[in-house]
Parts: structure tokens; C-alpha cells; sequence
């Protein structure tokens, strides 16, 4: 159902300076957050479209220097409304076909098929941890973040994130192999 967003008030020349330089500097970490987070590519790209004008609307209340963390922040709710909005997809992603949809996706040279399995692989399993822990994975090991910026980022101990970083690799290293392992099955039976 669609919902018209109110007007959004007007901003000074300053807010709207501040609010292309988050554009520019945050995008790319916002997208990538998104995708890791477990949206498509077409739906990152909505979502950080729908983050970034909670931004807009909320500049004034974003303290100066925090835009990354009210950006992470926002991208959380946003992926976790979709999340609910799209229960198909969250049940596709345990289907023990969906790592064979996902290679099937569209023509691409060779090379790029390898690359692209791997990613498909990287979402099943990303998508298959708690978000406590799929949250601090990401940010870690992929957007290299240090655990004192995460810990700030997400406003918990140090030794949480230390923790929880613990326990995602634990966890995400044995629902790759169960991937790899199912993959490898279902190849043989060809």
C-alpha cells in the first residue's frame, strides 16, 4: 500500500550542503551495509534512497561527526521493515535450491560466473546468522571497521563486539561449509 511521505520542511543552504556531503561520503558504505544486510541489488539501492531521506528529514537532529552511525542506524530499521514486508524471500533463503537460483542469474561471461557465485554464496550465509552477529561480521571483516569504531557505531561494550565477532565467524564458517557441502552433493548427482 503506498503511503505519501509529508513535505519535507525547509532547509537552511548549510543543511542542504550537509546533506550532499553524507550523500557523497556515505553512500557506498550505506549500499554495500544493505546488500550485506541481505538485500537484492535492486532493493539496496530503494533502501538507501529511503535511508538517506530519514536523513534529509532529520538533519538537524543528526550531531555533527555521527552521520555514519545515524546512517547504519537508519539502514537497520529500514532493512528490517523490509525483512518483514518480504517473508517469501527470507524463506527462499533456507530453500536448499536457492544457492542453485542464484547462480542461474542471467548471462555473464565466464569469468564473472565464479564472481558472482561467490557472492550468492556470501548473501546465503551472511543471511543465515542472527543480526547481532551478521551486523558485526560485516562491518568487520568486510567493511574493515575496527572493533572500538563498531562498538561506538553500535553503541555496546567492545567486548561485545569482540564477542559477537567470535561467534559470527564460528557460525559463519559452518554454514559455509554445509553450503559448499550441499553444492558439491548436488553437483555429483548431475
Amino acid at each position: 500500500m503506498f503511503v505519501p511521505m509529508e513535505p519535507a520542511p525547509p532547509r537552511t543552504p548549510a543543511e542542504e550542503a550537509r546533506i550532499t556531503a553524507m550523500v557523497h561520503a556515505h553512500f557506498d558504505f550505506l549500499w554495500r551495509c544493505l546488500r550485506r544486510m541481505g538485500l537484492a541489488a535492486h532493493a539496496a539501492d530503494d533502501a538507501a534512497q529511503q535511508v538517506f531521506l530519514v536523513a534529509s528529514r532529520r538533519i538537524a537532529d543528526i550531531r555533527e561527526g555521527a552521520e555514519r552511525s545515524f546512517l547504519f542506524e537508519t539502514a537497520r530499521r529500514v532493512v528490517s521493515d523490509a525483512n518483514r514486508t518480504v517473508a517469501k524471500r527470507r524463506e527462499r533463503m533456507h530453500d536448499d535450491d536457492a544457492l542453485d537460483d542464484a547462480r542461474d542469474q542471467g548471462p555473464s561471461p565466464e569469468d564473472l560466473v565464479g564472481h558472482a557465485r561467490a557472492l550468492a554464496l556470501l548473501d546465503l550465509v551472511l543471511a543465515s546468522l542472527e543480526e547481532d552477529l551478521r551486523v558485526v561480521l560485516v562491518l568487520f571483516e568486510i567493511e574493515g571497521m575496527e572493533m572500538g569504531q563498531i562498538a561506538e557505531m553500535l553503541a555496546i561494550p567492545a567486548g561485545t563486539v569482540a564477542s559477537r565477532l567470535r561467534r559470527a565467524r564460528g557460525e559463519f564458517h559452518s554454514a559455509a561449509k554445509r553450503m559448499q557441502a550441499r553444492t558439491h552433493f548436488k553437483e555429483q548427482g548431475r
